[in-house]
């Protein structure tokens, strides 16, 4: 079975079409570099993105991070010629495919089978698959499509963009604060009522959570348009963080960094987290089910918390050492 506990805290994106990109990918200090056969690339140069990206894959170092490609849509000509050229080509290169704007379980499925033939053929190990909720449909049937095919699914990505025109959502940025999105307080004394900005985002991300920690998936949030904003991408990627999410995409190497740092558990947390777990041991020598740290209760609950903390610091020490 493919690995499915790799870190997520960084996703970057690299055109297939722009060859000086794909050959520092493998550097960026992303944890996953998905190479964009779809939105990036041209209709005219989707041919030649493509021998791009077997070239690379061939030919680079990608140890210091997953690797994977976006393909074109399944209601696109593109899809199937993505699967067969680059997956025969250099399967055993890539951990993931992902699939834009999945509309049902049978997407995936799709995908699936044409993977299980090439790899089959060629003799490759399983790839995984990671999904792109970007549309109506993809969201109404999101958890459907999140306990299809559990041996490859790895991981949901919220595509705000795609789904913002899916559903005619009133904005024309990609992610971030919407100033239209917002409630007036009641008026104070002096008759003036507060302005209170709101996530236009949450329920969509909120539910897309949910449906991936109910059947193992890692959620991912999707890109944030701004590049020359790094306040605002962090403002953005925390908040995803604050829902559940364990990473976001990165369209802009700048952004690496940035994602990694708002993912990565601070030294506070860490340690806390020990604390935690070092406390609770003692508690279940003393056959108490929860005990007193620094004034606030913990029991079994903070246990699984703290335990999640320490496993992804120890994975990130790990691929640093």
């Amino acid at each position: 079975m493919a690995v499915k506990n790799r870190l997520h805290r960084s996703e970057l994106a690299v055109p297939g079409s722009n060859k000086r990109m794909l050959e520092k990918a493998p550097h960026s200090g992303a944890d996953i570099v998905f190479l964009d056969l779809e939105d990036a690339v041209a209709p005219d140069d989707k041919a030649q993105a493509r021998a791009n990206i077997i070239e690379a894959l061939n030919t680079y170092d990608w140890s210091k991070c997953a690797v994977s490609i976006r393909m074109n849509g399944l209601d696109t000509h593109y899809a199937y010629r993505d699967l067969v050229d680059v997956v025969e080509a250099c399967g055993d290169k890539l951990d993931t495919i992902l699939i834009p704007k999945v509309g049902s379980a049978a997407d995936v499925l799709f995908v699936a089978t044409m993977l299980s033939q090439i790899e089959a053929y060629k003799g490759y190990k399983p790839i995984n698959i990671h999904v792109l909720i970007e549309t109506a449909m993809g969201m109404a049937n999101v958890e459907e499509i999140a306990r299809t095919c559990p041996e490859r699914m790895e991981a949901m990505v919220f595509g705000v963009a795609d789904y913002a025109a899916s559903v005619r959502a009133r904005t024309t940025q990609i992610g971030g604060a919407n100033p239209e999105y917002g409630m007036l307080a009641d008026a104070d004394d002096h008759g003036s009522r507060a302005y209170h900005w709101g996530d236009q985002w949450h329920y969509a991300i909120s539910r897309m959570v949910s449906a991936c920690r109910a059947y193992g998936l890692r959620p991912i949030d999707g890109p944030f348009g701004d590049f020359g904003d790094p306040e605002g991408f962090k403002a953005a990627a925390r908040r995803a963080a604050a829902l559940g999410c364990e990473g976001k995409w990165a369209i802009h190497p700048s952004q690496v960094a940035l994602a990694n740092e708002v993912f990565t558990p601070t030294e506070k947390e860490v340690a806390r987290a020990r604390r935690i777990l070092v406390e609770m041991e003692q508690a279940a020598k003393e056959g108490k089910g929860a005990v007193s740290l620094d004034g606030r209760l913990i029991d079994a609950a903070s246990i699984r918390m703290a335990e999640n903390v320490v496993k992804q610091i120890e994975q990130i020490e790990s691929r640093s050492a």
